[in-house]
């Protein structure tokens, strides 16, 4: 009975030392969690061409809510995050921001896409951000975003390569056997 107990102690010593030890390397991260962002956005970066989208730089709009006369930003970008609009835009201030969203560009820097709508004229302003003021501004969300973009184009990519395998094996199957 005794080395039941001594067994059951050690174990409840081991947890609150895993305990300690996973808050200590969580503060860890908090305290390094910018540069931690900034370089996961230079790793993605090269693969914003492939998943990111060209977002709308200004269009105008019909009666009946379509878009025509459209232009877009020249370089792709993942949305990572949306925040409540600010009150107008850097580039003019007399312009009301209706939505603001975090997003990375295929040059691997942060944005802030600012857009703003005034009855006819859909545009929009690609403000520069840090990604100490993308964390500040739009929590952990766009970190989090940035890693499930990243995780599903994986995954994606794995079931394509998978089908693909299987269509030659289908198509060819005397090499297929080879290999």
């Amino acid at each position: 009975m005794d080395e039941i107990e001594a067994g059951f102690q050690k174990l409840t010593e081991r947890i609150k030392e895993r305990e300690e030890e996973r808050e200590s390397l969580a503060d860890e991260v908090k305290t390094h969690e910018v540069a931690l962002f900034g370089r996961l956005a230079g790793i993605a970066a090269p693969l914003v061409p492939s998943i990111g989208i060209l977002m709308l730089q200004r269009g105008k709009q019909d009666t009946k809510g379509e878009l025509y006369d459209t232009m877009f930003h020249k370089k792709k970008m993942i949305v990572l995050g949306k925040t409540d609009p600010a009150g107008y835009r850097p580039d003019n201030m007399s312009k009301k921001v209706d939505d603001q969203f975090c997003v990375l560009s295929e040059d691997g820097k942060f944005y802030e896409l600012m857009f703003s709508f005034d009855g006819f004229i859909v545009d929009s302003y690609a403000n520069p951000i840090s990604p100490k003021d993308a964390l500040d501004r739009y929590g952990y969300e766009p970190m989090y975003m940035l890693y499930q973009a990243l995780h599903d184009y994986l995954k994606g990519q794995e079931d394509l390569v998978a089908a693909l395998k299987l269509v030659l094996a289908f198509v060819f199957p005397v090499s297929a056997a080879k290999k």
